[in-house]
């Protein structure tokens, strides 16, 4: 009876030896595109989730007790930082994790570069100008420039959490670098023919995106940041896009099409629907949405 127990206590052992040796780590992220970067940087090892989903706006998420539940159980937070998630902190603190390793994807830390940030306000910042960001446009993401110096990120906090697989962490980070350069030589392919295109945007979601690409953004629907249009700006939209030739208006899914609409009646000018985030949380997602977007816009330069 004492052996039977004995080896009982052993097998037991050795299950939840086994189980914590093929627990997966969890990773929450702010985004889908960081959750999807930190999918690929971490394989097999990784549970991830995004809090913001691609068709919302990611300036303003509620913050639920669900969030602070799910938040609660990760190793790692990734935020998008440049106050773009300060919803994130919230959760963060409500979320009571003592443990949790917080890593702003924007920043230079941990041996990971920082983002070379767009759309600095030179002068102070207030209401007046909408919804501006003192520290920078941060939407970054967008241009696939970005992509590695997110992975970087993602490698460096996962290897903070869990050291025993920082090897592989860092050579998923190598495979992730050397494939979005590989795919970034397509994309700006498909985009060359609209290379020095007059652009105009809904929000100022693709300021990164357009830089990338060499696209020139002319004109935006919103007359500042966050707010809506009126009649006049409608007007004046519709005498730059004329002026400059525009060809393309790119829209977020979230805000009403009846202004584009609008102005593509006026001008002719082809509207464009896409979600500034991908779509899923894979690791390969991050990737589809410019093959989608580019796919998309290349029909534009005819």
């Amino acid at each position: 009876m004492k052996n039977s127990r004995t080896v009982s206590l052993a097998l037991t052992a050795c299950l939840a030896l086994a189980a914590s040796a093929s627990a997966k780590i969890k990773v929450a992220a702010s985004l889908p595109d960081l959750a999807s970067i930190a999918a690929y940087v971490g394989g097999d090892e990784v549970e991830v989730f995004s809090i913001a989903k691609a068709n919302a706006n990611p300036h303003f998420v509620e913050v639920l007790p669900s969030y602070m539940i799910k938040v609660s159980r990760v190793a790692v937070y990734l935020k998008s930082g440049l106050a773009l998630d300060q919803w994130a902190d919230a959760i963060i603190e409500g979320s009571r994790n003592s443990n949790i390793l917080v890593e702003d994807c924007s920043i230079e830390a941990g041996g990971a570069p920082g983002i070379s940030v767009l759309d600095k306000p030179a002068g102070k910042v207030d209401a007046s100008m909408g919804d501006v960001h003192p520290q920078g446009n941060p939407h970054y993401w967008l241009d696939p420039a970005n992509g590695p110096v997110i992975a970087a990120h993602a490698r460096a906090a996962l290897s903070k959490a869990d050291p025993a697989h920082a090897t592989l962490y860092a050579a998923n980070e190598k495979r992730f670098d050397e494939e979005i350069a590989k795919r970034n030589q397509d994309w700006h392919a498909k985009l060359a023919p609209l290379k020095g295109t007059a652009v105009v945007t809904y929000h100022s979601s693709w300021a990164y995106f357009a830089k990338a690409f060499e696209l020139r953004i002319v004109g935006y629907v919103e007359p500042f940041p966050g707010i809506p249009p009126t009649a006049k700006h409608l007007q004046e939209l519709v005498d730059k896009i004329k002026a400059e030739k525009a060809k393309v208006l790119i829209q977020e899914p979230y805000y009403g099409d009846s202004d584009p609409k609008f102005l593509e009646r006026q001008t002719g000018i082809k509207v464009f629907r896409f979600t500034p985030s991908c779509e899923g949380i894979g690791a390969g997602d991050y990737f589809k949405h410019f093959d989608i977007m580019t796919a998309g816009l290349a029909g534009a330069g005819g």
